[in-house]
Protein backbone atom coordinates (compact mmCIF):
# COMPACT_ATOMS: atom_id res chain seq x y z
CA UNK A 1 0.00 0.00 0.00
CA UNK A 2 1.21 3.48 -0.79
CA UNK A 3 1.17 5.77 2.20
CA UNK A 4 0.25 9.38 2.68
CA UNK A 5 2.94 11.48 4.38
CA UNK A 6 2.75 14.79 6.28
CA UNK A 7 3.18 17.74 3.95
CA UNK A 8 5.83 19.34 6.17
CA UNK A 9 8.29 16.99 4.44
CA UNK A 10 8.00 18.94 1.20
CA UNK A 11 10.98 21.26 0.55
CA UNK A 12 9.88 24.87 0.14
CA UNK A 13 11.66 25.12 -3.20
CA UNK A 14 9.64 22.22 -4.56
CA UNK A 15 6.41 23.79 -3.31
CA UNK A 16 7.30 26.98 -5.17
CA UNK A 17 8.07 25.03 -8.31
CA UNK A 18 4.68 23.37 -8.07
CA UNK A 19 3.05 26.79 -8.26
CA UNK A 20 5.00 28.00 -11.28
CA UNK A 21 5.77 24.91 -13.41
CA UNK A 22 3.50 22.65 -15.37
CA UNK A 23 3.19 19.16 -13.95
CA UNK A 24 4.23 16.44 -14.06
CA UNK A 25 7.87 17.17 -13.30
CA UNK A 26 10.72 15.65 -11.32
CA UNK A 27 12.56 17.81 -8.77
CA UNK A 28 16.04 16.58 -7.78
CA UNK A 29 18.15 17.84 -4.90
CA UNK A 30 21.82 17.95 -5.94
CA UNK A 31 23.10 18.05 -2.36
CA UNK A 32 21.22 14.85 -1.62
CA UNK A 33 23.01 13.01 -4.41
CA UNK A 34 26.37 14.37 -3.27
CA UNK A 35 25.68 13.24 0.30
CA UNK A 36 24.99 9.70 -0.89
CA UNK A 37 28.09 9.70 -3.09
CA UNK A 38 30.28 10.81 -0.19
CA UNK A 39 28.63 8.30 2.11
CA UNK A 40 29.57 5.44 -0.22
CA UNK A 41 33.18 6.63 -0.42
CA UNK A 42 33.46 6.92 3.33
CA UNK A 43 31.91 3.48 3.86
CA UNK A 44 34.08 1.74 1.23
CA UNK A 45 37.20 3.93 0.89
CA UNK A 46 39.23 1.46 -1.18
CA UNK A 47 36.58 0.72 -3.81
CA UNK A 48 36.15 2.25 -7.26
CA UNK A 49 32.63 3.51 -7.94
CA UNK A 50 30.88 3.41 -11.29
CA UNK A 51 27.50 5.15 -11.45
CA UNK A 52 24.93 2.99 -13.26
CA UNK A 53 23.86 5.48 -15.94
CA UNK A 54 20.64 3.59 -16.68
CA UNK A 55 19.24 4.67 -13.31
CA UNK A 56 18.85 8.29 -14.35
CA UNK A 57 20.76 9.46 -17.40
CA UNK A 58 20.10 13.18 -17.09
CA UNK A 59 23.14 15.08 -18.35
CA UNK A 60 23.37 17.22 -15.20
CA UNK A 61 23.64 14.10 -13.06
CA UNK A 62 26.42 12.76 -15.27
CA UNK A 63 28.28 16.07 -14.97
CA UNK A 64 27.86 16.09 -11.19
CA UNK A 65 29.19 12.54 -10.90
CA UNK A 66 32.09 13.39 -13.16
CA UNK A 67 33.03 16.40 -11.04
CA UNK A 68 33.11 14.18 -7.96
CA UNK A 69 35.43 11.67 -9.65
CA UNK A 70 32.92 8.90 -10.28
CA UNK A 71 33.27 6.21 -12.90
CA UNK A 72 30.32 5.10 -15.03
CA UNK A 73 28.70 1.83 -16.07
CA UNK A 74 26.97 1.76 -19.48
CA UNK A 75 25.23 -0.66 -21.84
CA UNK A 76 24.58 1.23 -25.06
CA UNK A 77 26.11 3.51 -27.67
CA UNK A 78 23.75 6.29 -26.64
CA UNK A 79 24.93 6.12 -23.02
CA UNK A 80 28.54 6.21 -24.22
CA UNK A 81 27.85 9.22 -26.42
CA UNK A 82 26.26 10.97 -23.43
CA UNK A 83 29.38 10.38 -21.32
CA UNK A 84 31.74 11.50 -24.06
CA UNK A 85 29.66 14.66 -24.60
CA UNK A 86 30.33 15.42 -20.92
CA UNK A 87 34.05 14.86 -21.31
CA UNK A 88 34.23 11.56 -19.42
CA UNK A 89 37.45 9.67 -20.07
CA UNK A 90 37.05 6.08 -21.38
CA UNK A 91 39.24 4.76 -18.57
CA UNK A 92 36.42 5.69 -16.18
CA UNK A 93 33.85 3.62 -18.08
CA UNK A 94 32.94 -0.06 -17.78
CA UNK A 95 30.13 -2.12 -19.30
CA UNK A 96 28.69 -4.84 -17.09
CA UNK A 97 25.80 -5.91 -19.30
CA UNK A 98 26.86 -9.37 -20.52
CA UNK A 99 24.61 -9.02 -23.59
CA UNK A 100 26.11 -6.56 -26.05
CA UNK A 101 25.55 -5.84 -29.71
CA UNK A 102 28.53 -6.03 -32.04
CA UNK A 103 28.08 -2.37 -32.96
CA UNK A 104 28.27 -1.38 -29.29
CA UNK A 105 31.39 -3.49 -28.69
CA UNK A 106 33.10 -1.94 -31.72
CA UNK A 107 32.19 1.60 -30.70
CA UNK A 108 33.20 1.12 -27.05
CA UNK A 109 36.51 -0.54 -27.94
CA UNK A 110 37.38 2.03 -30.60
CA UNK A 111 36.63 4.76 -28.06
CA UNK A 112 39.06 3.32 -25.51
CA UNK A 113 36.73 1.36 -23.21
CA UNK A 114 38.55 -1.79 -22.12
CA UNK A 115 36.37 -3.43 -19.43
CA UNK A 116 33.59 -5.80 -20.55
CA UNK A 117 31.42 -8.32 -18.71
CA UNK A 118 30.37 -11.63 -20.27
CA UNK A 119 28.50 -14.81 -19.31
CA UNK A 120 28.65 -17.06 -22.37
CA UNK A 121 31.07 -18.59 -24.89
CA UNK A 122 29.31 -16.65 -27.65
CA UNK A 123 30.08 -13.36 -25.92
CA UNK A 124 33.74 -14.33 -25.64
CA UNK A 125 33.86 -14.92 -29.39
CA UNK A 126 32.38 -11.46 -30.06
CA UNK A 127 34.75 -9.75 -27.64
CA UNK A 128 37.81 -11.60 -28.94
CA UNK A 129 37.01 -10.52 -32.49
CA UNK A 130 35.88 -6.94 -31.90
CA UNK A 131 37.66 -5.98 -28.64
CA UNK A 132 40.86 -8.06 -28.58
CA UNK A 133 43.03 -7.80 -25.50
CA UNK A 134 40.24 -6.32 -23.38
CA UNK A 135 39.88 -6.86 -19.64
CA UNK A 136 36.87 -9.17 -19.25
CA UNK A 137 34.97 -10.26 -16.17
CA UNK A 138 32.45 -13.07 -15.85
CA UNK A 139 28.93 -12.55 -14.48
CA UNK A 140 28.21 -15.03 -11.68
CA UNK A 141 24.70 -16.11 -10.73
CA UNK A 142 24.04 -15.35 -7.06
CA UNK A 143 21.09 -15.41 -4.71
CA UNK A 144 18.69 -12.52 -5.07
CA UNK A 145 17.01 -13.22 -1.75
CA UNK A 146 15.73 -10.01 -0.19
CA UNK A 147 15.64 -8.24 -3.55
CA UNK A 148 12.50 -6.48 -4.74
CA UNK A 149 13.64 -6.66 -8.36
CA UNK A 150 15.46 -9.99 -8.96
CA UNK A 151 17.99 -10.20 -11.80
CA UNK A 152 19.25 -13.78 -11.51
CA UNK A 153 17.20 -15.46 -14.27
CA UNK A 154 18.39 -13.49 -17.29
CA UNK A 155 22.05 -13.06 -16.36
CA UNK A 156 24.95 -15.05 -14.99
CA UNK A 157 26.35 -18.57 -14.74
CA UNK A 158 27.14 -20.95 -11.90
CA UNK A 159 30.63 -21.40 -10.45
CA UNK A 160 31.84 -24.29 -12.63
CA UNK A 161 30.82 -22.60 -15.87
CA UNK A 162 32.17 -19.24 -14.67
CA UNK A 163 35.61 -20.77 -14.20
CA UNK A 164 35.38 -22.52 -17.57
CA UNK A 165 34.48 -19.25 -19.29
CA UNK A 166 37.41 -17.39 -17.74
CA UNK A 167 39.78 -20.07 -19.00
CA UNK A 168 38.18 -19.85 -22.45
CA UNK A 169 38.60 -16.06 -22.42
CA UNK A 170 42.32 -16.46 -21.74
CA UNK A 171 42.60 -18.91 -24.64
CA UNK A 172 41.03 -16.29 -26.90
CA UNK A 173 43.71 -13.71 -26.01
CA UNK A 174 41.38 -11.72 -23.79
CA UNK A 175 42.55 -10.75 -20.30
CA UNK A 176 40.53 -12.56 -17.58
CA UNK A 177 40.24 -9.67 -15.19
CA UNK A 178 37.67 -10.58 -12.59
CA UNK A 179 34.19 -11.60 -11.48
CA UNK A 180 30.97 -9.62 -11.21
CA UNK A 181 27.59 -10.31 -9.65
CA UNK A 182 24.39 -8.51 -8.79
CA UNK A 183 22.29 -9.36 -5.73
CA UNK A 184 19.18 -7.83 -7.30
CA UNK A 185 17.79 -4.32 -7.20
CA UNK A 186 16.50 -2.87 -3.93
CA UNK A 187 18.08 -5.66 -1.88
CA UNK A 188 17.54 -5.45 1.88
CA UNK A 189 19.45 -8.57 2.96
CA UNK A 190 23.12 -8.02 3.77
CA UNK A 191 23.56 -11.80 3.69
CA UNK A 192 23.03 -11.76 -0.07
CA UNK A 193 26.32 -9.87 -0.53
CA UNK A 194 28.08 -12.21 1.90
CA UNK A 195 27.04 -15.37 0.04
CA UNK A 196 27.83 -13.76 -3.33
CA UNK A 197 31.37 -12.82 -2.24
CA UNK A 198 31.93 -16.31 -0.83
CA UNK A 199 30.71 -17.84 -4.10
CA UNK A 200 33.02 -15.54 -6.06
CA UNK A 201 35.96 -16.73 -3.94
CA UNK A 202 35.22 -20.30 -5.03
CA UNK A 203 35.56 -19.32 -8.70
CA UNK A 204 38.61 -17.22 -7.88
CA UNK A 205 40.42 -20.22 -6.35
CA UNK A 206 39.49 -22.60 -9.19
CA UNK A 207 40.90 -20.36 -11.92
CA UNK A 208 43.96 -19.49 -9.85
CA UNK A 209 44.75 -23.18 -9.66
CA UNK A 210 44.61 -23.17 -13.45
CA UNK A 211 47.22 -20.43 -13.61
CA UNK A 212 44.89 -17.44 -14.02
CA UNK A 213 45.38 -14.56 -11.59
CA UNK A 214 42.28 -12.38 -11.36
CA UNK A 215 42.56 -8.78 -10.22
CA UNK A 216 39.03 -7.44 -9.68
CA UNK A 217 35.74 -8.25 -7.99
CA UNK A 218 32.72 -6.18 -9.02
CA UNK A 219 29.99 -6.37 -6.37
CA UNK A 220 27.45 -4.56 -8.56
CA UNK A 221 24.65 -2.47 -7.15
CA UNK A 222 21.37 -3.34 -5.47
CA UNK A 223 21.76 -1.03 -2.45
CA UNK A 224 18.26 -0.15 -1.23
CA UNK A 225 16.57 3.18 -0.59
CA UNK A 226 13.58 4.08 1.54
CA UNK A 227 10.22 4.10 -0.21
CA UNK A 228 7.50 3.23 2.30
CA UNK A 229 9.55 1.05 4.65
CA UNK A 230 12.88 1.55 6.37
CA UNK A 231 15.87 -0.24 4.86
CA UNK A 232 19.42 -1.09 5.99
CA UNK A 233 21.73 1.91 5.64
CA UNK A 234 24.64 2.13 3.23
CA UNK A 235 26.99 2.10 6.22
CA UNK A 236 25.43 -1.07 7.62
CA UNK A 237 25.55 -3.00 4.34
CA UNK A 238 29.03 -1.72 3.49
CA UNK A 239 30.35 -2.78 6.88
CA UNK A 240 29.20 -6.35 6.24
CA UNK A 241 30.67 -6.27 2.74
CA UNK A 242 34.02 -4.93 3.95
CA UNK A 243 34.31 -7.62 6.62
CA UNK A 244 33.49 -10.35 4.12
CA UNK A 245 35.96 -9.02 1.54
CA UNK A 246 38.72 -8.91 4.14
CA UNK A 247 37.99 -12.50 5.10
CA UNK A 248 37.57 -13.98 1.62
CA UNK A 249 39.85 -12.14 -0.79
CA UNK A 250 43.58 -11.80 -1.19
CA UNK A 251 45.41 -8.49 -0.93
CA UNK A 252 45.67 -6.12 -3.87
CA UNK A 253 42.26 -6.98 -5.30
CA UNK A 254 40.39 -4.12 -6.95
CA UNK A 255 36.79 -3.72 -5.80
CA UNK A 256 34.29 -2.21 -8.23
CA UNK A 257 30.86 -1.00 -7.06
CA UNK A 258 27.98 0.08 -9.32
CA UNK A 259 25.46 2.08 -7.25
CA UNK A 260 22.57 3.67 -9.08
CA UNK A 261 19.29 3.77 -7.19
CA UNK A 262 21.08 4.37 -3.89
CA UNK A 263 22.78 7.49 -5.25
CA UNK A 264 19.86 9.30 -6.87
CA UNK A 265 16.59 7.68 -5.78
CA UNK A 266 15.83 9.48 -2.53
CA UNK A 267 16.82 12.89 -3.92
CA UNK A 268 13.94 12.97 -6.41
CA UNK A 269 10.34 14.11 -5.86
CA UNK A 270 7.78 13.67 -8.63
CA UNK A 271 5.24 16.48 -8.65
CA UNK A 272 1.85 15.75 -10.23
CA UNK A 273 -1.70 17.06 -10.43
CA UNK A 274 -5.02 15.31 -9.86
CA UNK A 275 -6.82 15.29 -13.22
CA UNK A 276 -9.82 13.01 -12.48
CA UNK A 277 -11.66 11.16 -9.74
CA UNK A 278 -14.51 8.68 -9.75
CA UNK A 279 -16.42 6.12 -7.71
CA UNK A 280 -16.35 2.81 -9.57
CA UNK A 281 -17.21 -0.72 -8.43
CA UNK A 282 -17.27 0.48 -4.82
CA UNK A 283 -13.74 1.82 -5.19
CA UNK A 284 -12.51 5.41 -5.08
CA UNK A 285 -10.39 6.20 -8.14
CA UNK A 286 -7.93 9.07 -8.31
CA UNK A 287 -6.10 9.86 -11.54
CA UNK A 288 -2.99 12.03 -11.76
CA UNK A 289 -1.04 13.34 -14.76
CA UNK A 290 1.86 10.91 -14.38
CA UNK A 291 1.44 7.17 -14.45
CA UNK A 292 3.02 3.80 -15.10
CA UNK A 293 4.06 4.53 -18.66
CA UNK A 294 5.51 8.03 -18.30
CA UNK A 295 7.11 7.75 -14.88
CA UNK A 296 6.30 4.82 -12.61
CA UNK A 297 7.02 1.66 -14.55
CA UNK A 298 8.58 0.10 -11.45
CA UNK A 299 5.21 0.17 -9.70
CA UNK A 300 4.14 -2.85 -11.78
CA UNK A 301 7.14 -4.72 -10.36
CA UNK A 302 6.16 -4.01 -6.76
CA UNK A 303 7.92 -0.73 -5.92
CA UNK A 304 5.68 1.37 -3.66
CA UNK A 305 6.07 5.08 -3.10
CA UNK A 306 5.26 7.49 -0.29
CA UNK A 307 2.74 10.18 -1.23
CA UNK A 308 2.64 13.74 0.09
CA UNK A 309 -0.20 16.22 -0.29
CA UNK A 310 -0.69 19.69 1.13
CA UNK A 311 -4.35 19.00 1.74
CA UNK A 312 -5.34 17.70 5.15
CA UNK A 313 -8.33 15.68 6.26
CA UNK A 314 -9.44 12.11 7.04
CA UNK A 315 -7.60 9.51 5.02
CA UNK A 316 -9.44 7.08 2.77
CA UNK A 317 -8.46 4.35 0.35
CA UNK A 318 -7.95 5.26 -3.30
CA UNK A 319 -6.91 3.44 -6.44
CA UNK A 320 -4.17 5.70 -7.82
CA UNK A 321 -4.06 5.71 -11.62
CA UNK A 322 -2.17 7.47 -14.37
CA UNK A 323 -3.56 9.51 -17.27
CA UNK A 324 -3.48 7.03 -20.17
CA UNK A 325 -6.34 4.99 -21.59
CA UNK A 326 -4.60 1.68 -20.78
CA UNK A 327 -6.09 -0.32 -17.91
CA UNK A 328 -2.56 -1.30 -16.77
CA UNK A 329 -1.89 2.34 -15.92
CA UNK A 330 -2.47 1.89 -12.19
CA UNK A 331 0.29 2.97 -9.81
CA UNK A 332 -1.36 1.43 -6.77
CA UNK A 333 -4.59 -0.38 -5.99
CA UNK A 334 -4.64 1.03 -2.48
CA UNK A 335 -3.25 4.36 -1.34
CA UNK A 336 -4.40 6.30 1.73
CA UNK A 337 -4.98 9.98 0.96
CA UNK A 338 -7.45 12.69 1.97
CA UNK A 339 -10.37 13.57 -0.29
CA UNK A 340 -8.46 15.37 -3.02
CA UNK A 341 -10.03 17.48 -5.73
CA UNK A 342 -9.18 17.96 -9.38
CA UNK A 343 -6.26 20.39 -9.57
CA UNK A 344 -4.73 19.40 -6.22
CA UNK A 345 -0.98 18.72 -6.19
CA UNK A 346 0.42 15.29 -5.27
CA UNK A 347 4.12 14.76 -4.40
CA UNK A 348 5.67 11.31 -4.80
CA UNK A 349 8.88 10.75 -2.84
CA UNK A 350 12.01 8.76 -3.74
CA UNK A 351 11.35 9.21 -7.46
CA UNK A 352 14.88 9.95 -8.65
CA UNK A 353 15.64 6.44 -9.91
CA UNK A 354 14.05 4.48 -12.75
CA UNK A 355 11.22 6.94 -13.32
CA UNK A 356 12.06 9.31 -16.17
CA UNK A 357 14.71 6.77 -17.26
CA UNK A 358 12.01 4.14 -17.88
CA UNK A 359 9.41 6.57 -19.20
CA UNK A 360 7.82 6.61 -22.64
CA UNK A 361 5.44 8.96 -24.42
CA UNK A 362 2.76 6.32 -24.72
CA UNK A 363 -0.65 7.74 -25.57
CA UNK A 364 0.98 11.13 -26.17
CA UNK A 365 1.59 11.96 -22.53
CA UNK A 366 4.93 13.71 -21.91
CA UNK A 367 7.91 12.42 -20.01
CA UNK A 368 8.20 14.66 -16.93
CA UNK A 369 10.76 17.44 -17.13
CA UNK A 370 13.52 17.53 -14.51
CA UNK A 371 14.45 20.52 -12.35
CA UNK A 372 17.46 20.61 -10.04
CA UNK A 373 17.82 22.55 -6.80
Amino acid sequence: MLKGTPNNSIPQYVKRLAKTRQTPFLAIEKRGIQHKFEQFHQAMPHARFFYAVKTNSHKKIVKLMQSWGSGFEVSSEQELELLFSCGVSPDRIITSNPLKSISFIKFAYASGVKHFAFDSHEEIVKLAKHAPGSHVYVRLTVSNEGSQWPLSRKFGVETEQAAELLVHAAEKSLIPYGITFHVGSQCTEEASWVSAIEKSRTVWDVVQNKGIRLEMLNIGGGFPIEYTDSTPSIDRISSVIEKTLKKELLDNVEIFVEPGRALVGESGIMVSTVIAKARRNRENWLSIDVGVFNGFMESIGGIQYSIITEKEGPLQNWVLAGPSCDSMDVISNEVKLPDLEIGDIVYILSSGAYTTAYASRFNGFPIPKTYFY
